[in-house]
Parts: C-alpha cells; sequence; structure tokens
C-alpha cells in the first residue's frame, strides 16, 4: 500500500500504523506527530497509509478514499462487511510488514481517526498475535455483533485507547459510547476520554495521546 511514512530515530523499534477518515489521506494526521510530545528516547515510525478509492454510497456514489463504503447515515443500519474486511486484510498487510523490518508485534500500535479507527479496532482486536494497543479516535467498532467469535485469544488484554468529541455531529457520542460499554463487557482495557469538540481532534486530546503513547512505548 502506498503510505507516507515519518520516523522519530534512525533505528525505530516501534510503529504507529495511524489511518486516516473518510475522504482524507494519508498525510492528514502527520503533522500531528511532532505535537504528541513524544520523549527523545522513543523511537517511532509513524506510517500514514492512503485508502483505496470507492464508491460512497451516503455521496451518491461519488468515488473517494475510503476503507469502506457507508451505506446509511445510521452506523446501526447495514454496514459493508465486505469492504471493512478487505481493509483489515490491508492493514495486516501494513503489520506483517514492520515485523518483516524487524518491528515485535507488541511494538505495533494500530490507530484510526473515524472509518480509519472503525478499521483499527475491528482489526487489531482480531489479529492473531499481541499487538501494542490501538488507538481509536472519534469512532466506533464495527459489525459488533461478529466480535465474540471472532477476537484473538492473543489480544484480549490489548489496551485500548478511545477519545470522541461530546458534539460530533458525524458520528454520535453514544454510538462509540455504546462500543466502549460493549469492550468493557468483553473485558478489554479501556480508557475513555471526552473533549469539548466537534467530528476533529483537539490539543488536549493530542497530549494525551501523546502521553498514551509514551506510557506503550517506555514504560
Amino acid at each position: 500500500m502506498d503510505a507516507l511514512e515519518i520516523v522519530t530515530s534512525d533505528a525505530p523499534d516501534s510503529a504507529v500504523i495511524w489511518l486516516h477518515g473518510l475522504g482524507a489521506d494519508g498525510h492528514d494526521f502527520a503533522p500531528i506527530v511532532p505535537e504528541l510530545g513524544l520523549p527523545p528516547r522513543t523511537r517511532v515510525r509513524f506510517i500514514f497509509p492512503h485508502a483505496p478509492m470507492l464508491p460512497v454510497t451516503i455521496n451518491n456514489g461519488y468515488v473517494m478514499p475510503a476503507w469502506y463504503d457507508v451505506k446509511s447515515l445510521d452506523l446501526s443500519q447495514e454496514e459493508d462487511a465486505a469492504g471493512i474486511y478487505n481493509s483489515q486484510r490491508m492493514l495486516e498487510t501494513l503489520i506483517h510488514r514492520e515485523l518483516k523490518r524487524g518491528i515485535v508485534s507488541t511494538r505495533i500500535v494500530v490507530a484510526g481517526f473515524s472509518q480509519g479507527g472503525a478499521i483499527a479496532l475491528h482489526a487489531g482486536l482480531r489479529y492473531s498475535t499481541p499487538l501494542a494497543g490501538v488507538l481509536a479516535l472519534s469512532t466506533y467498532l464495527p459489525l459488533p455483533d461478529t466480535i465474540m467469535a471472532e477476537a484473538s485469544t492473543a489480544n484480549a488484554a490489548l489496551p485500548v485507547f478511545m477519545a470522541h468529541g461530546t458534539a460530533d455531529n458525524v458520528i454520535p457520542l453514544s454510538h462509540a459510547a455504546a462500543s466502549r460499554d460493549l469492550l468493557k463487557q468483553r473485558g478489554y482495557a479501556v480508557e475513555w476520554h471526552e473533549y469539548p469538540m466537534a467530528h476533529s481532534m483537539c490539543a488536549e486530546e493530542i497530549s494525551d495521546v501523546g502521553k498514551w503513547l509514551t506510557q506503550i512505548f517506555v514504560a
């Protein structure tokens, strides 16, 4: 997959694979890296892949960067399962590439915003070997009815950082909170944050993400 890469060291020992939201591309979150405040001793490779171009139903079939089709504004309605599983495989390919480059799986965080966060959650919980964590921003868990049967025991204790805006008019806070509650019921260690913002990121959230990543990679 085509992707933008940013490294904080010439010899990275950790990786964050960060998926953008619908209609964006891998450049969307690259400016955040220096704002995370990661300590100098962290050696991280950030990978920002570009989603494939797909027709999106809610946008009258307009072709745009998308990890899967969105068939309805009501996210509890029919989901594009085929597209979600296809993006899961694409994310797993990126994880496998990091393994081949010498990064162990327990030093890899899968991250994403909105639609990208949905894929990070979906794929991270199903990945066959232990990961370092999942960073899920302004998002939700897709295909929730399948998680019990498909979740990997290797990532049963996977740390999950979820954050959401209280004024989000794209993915309602209630929908994200329902995903949080489901994950907690399944025993996942979910760290939940709310911020007074819309479907976006804010300075406080970026700071909290940086603290969480530091805890994951340095502790």
